[in-house]
């Protein structure tokens, strides 16, 4: 007959760790897959404009953008409170724009290189002389594909 043994004191088995690397797996590759990354540090304000056909880019990894309007706060002792231009994270002359083009089109893929949009996302109270200039600038370079950033008019 088998004989019970209350007063010894038994030992905790061990936690069994062999999961643990393929659970850490899982939420890394969880976290990588929702994240998105912020594409550029804003030192300029703007308000989009208001339109009322808009359509929206499918690609956005083709997509490279100009930001134009003020200066933020931090920024308007140095630059003051005039229009200026933003390419990535730094600000920029409209003659730096060509150069910029040409940089970013050549960091893609030979295929995508014709499908690249440039998008401005210019304030709304910028100047239209500020636009064409941008314009004339990207005309140079053949970045021929362009798209203004808007917001949906609700009224007309």
């Amino acid at each position: 007959m088998a004989k019970i043994r209350r007063n010894e004191k038994r030992e905790m088995p061990a936690l069994n760790t062999s999961s643990l690397p393929d659970i850490i797996f899982m939420l890394l590759f969880f976290f990588m897959s929702v994240t998105s990354m912020k594409e550029a540090n804003m030192k300029v304000q703007f308000t989009n404009p208001s339109a009322t056909e808009l359509t929206k880019i499918e690609n956005k990894s083709l997509v490279r953008y100009i930001y134009v309007g003020t200066p933020t706060s931090e920024f308007r002792k140095q630059y003051g409170a005039e229009t200026r231009v933003q390419l990535d994270d730094a600000f920029a002359e409209v003659s730096e724009i060509g150069a910029f083009i040409v940089n970013e089109r050549s960091a893609m893929k030979e295929q995508d290189q014709g499908l690249m949009t440039v998008s401005i996302k210019a304030d709304k109270e910028t100047r239209m002389g500020v636009i064409a200039d941008i314009k004339q600038e990207l005309r140079r370079v053949s970045a021929l594909k362009i798209s203004y950033a808007a917001t949906q008019r609700t009224s007309f």
